[in-house]
């Protein structure tokens, strides 16, 4: 396989590139808007969505999520046949952070951020909620990993990055992993926030073969 082919000492000065290969292909399936809103929703088979096994490993994007009010963004699953979005998980997370004006950087394993064969809405952010100032938002992705086995339990990785606090604003780059407790397919996610609406932001809806 090849990688990089350089002629120099640096990746600027290349001047052919090999291919990576093995990867799979990513497609883009669907994308929602989010104004106000208090739920935005993918449903298999339902204006476009694909969360069947067409794909093994399905991408979402996060793109400057805003809430109407200082919050946490969530998301749960529901199985073929389920009755609502109130899946077991059980998950773990962990928080980096660094303050505007360099006075404070840490990690955290916040027990917010982290289930036990629970059934709510999984956080992706944690520590310190999303702030609602105009400039204020959240960004990032959650992959979800053979969502049609019948096997299985099925697996996800979530990382965003979010500003938190409006006094003394920091950079949260959060991480999150863990597992729906379930062998059923899954063919719906849902997101909203703790608390109010989803005031504005985009989510993006990838398929990988």
């Amino acid at each position: 396989m090849s990688i990089i082919k350089l002629n120099n000492n640096g990746v600027k000065n290349a001047t052919a590139f090999g291919s990576i290969t093995g990867l799979g292909s990513m497609t883009f399936i669907k994308k929602l808007t989010a104004s106000s809103s208090s739920t935005l929703s993918f449903v298999d088979g339902s204006s476009g969505v694909v969360l069947d096994n067409t794909y093994k490993e399905y991408v979402f994007t996060f793109k400057d999520i805003h809430p109407s009010a200082q919050t946490n963004f969530t998301f749960q699953g529901n199985a073929v046949g389920g009755s609502g979005y109130n899946e077991t998980i059980t998950s773990t997370a962990f928080d980096a952070y660094h303050r505007e004006n360099d006075g404070q950087t840490g990690l955290a394993y916040p027990s917010s951020g982290d289930q036990a064969n629970g059934t709510s809405f999984q956080r992706v952010n944690f520590d310190a909620p999303i702030h609602n100032d105009s400039d204020a938002s959240l960004s990032g992705y959650l992959h979800l990993f053979n969502l049609s086995s019948t096997t299985f339990v099925k697996h996800f990785l979530a990382t965003t990055n979010h500003m938190g606090f409006s006094s003394d604003p920091l950079s949260h780059n959060n991480f999150c992993s863990g597992y729906f407790n379930t062998t059923s397919a899954i063919d719906e996610i849902q997101f909203k926030m703790d608390s109010g609406t989803i005031d504005s932001g985009d989510i993006c809806l990838y398929g990988i073969a």
